[in-house]
């Protein structure tokens, strides 16, 4: 049933309507639930991991939107709107799509990166770990990876300064730090360009 329903939502383009609500930039408590509730709506869609709603989401230009939120919205904004981006980064397709040009990678590194630094001066463990789990993802990506390694990489992620951050029974978190850690130390491929 949830399955249809999901279908019936993306053939009729439903997600659409919730983009103007994911635009606002107004701080208002008004707009805020009205973005949080946008941002649940696209969540529950892509939980499933669908790959014909990622298509969707990815089709009518979503990861602005995202990217918007994750820079000027609350921290719980901020985190629904970095799981959105992560579930679309776990999807191949979305991965090659963040990947396909320099300029869309590097807007969301630059703005992964800000989440980073802001990150250090108001710790959220519920965000780091969506963040790194993104900066993992990426690193499945050769062209990615060989960036990330040059200079896009935060140093607080490099040298593991952000694992004072990750709360003692976070273990997959502490694990992903470790993989992304072990993944840019383990390139040895030749630089590739975007």
């Amino acid at each position: 049933k949830q399955w249809y329903q999901r279908r019936v939502a993306i053939t009729a383009g439903i997600p659409l309507f919730l983009y103007p609500f994911l635009h606002t930039t107004s701080k208002l408590r008004q707009f805020e639930y009205l973005r949080l509730t946008s941002l649940g709506v696209v969540g529950a869609l892509v939980k499933p991991d669908d790959k014909e709603v990622i298509q969707f989401l990815l089709n009518t230009e979503i990861i602005p939107l995202l990217l918007r939120i994750m820079e000027h919205g609350s921290e719980l904004s901020k985190t629904v709107a970095t799981f959105i981006l992560q579930k679309i980064l776990l999807d191949d397709h979305g991965l090659a799509y963040i990947c396909y040009t320099y300029e869309r990678f590097k807007s969301v590194t630059s703005v992964l990166q800000s989440m980073v630094d802001s990150l250090v001066r108001e710790p959220s463990g519920r965000l780091l770990k969506h963040v790194v789990r993104c900066y993992l993802r990426l690193t499945d990506n050769p062209r990615a990876k060989e960036a990330l390694n040059r200079t896009l990489m935060p140093e607080q992620l490099k040298d593991g300064s952000i694992n004072k951050m990750i709360k003692q029974d976070d273990n997959s978190t502490k694990r992903w730090v470790q993989m992304l850690q072990r993944n840019l130390s383990n390139s040895k491929n030749p630089p590739q360009q975007f």
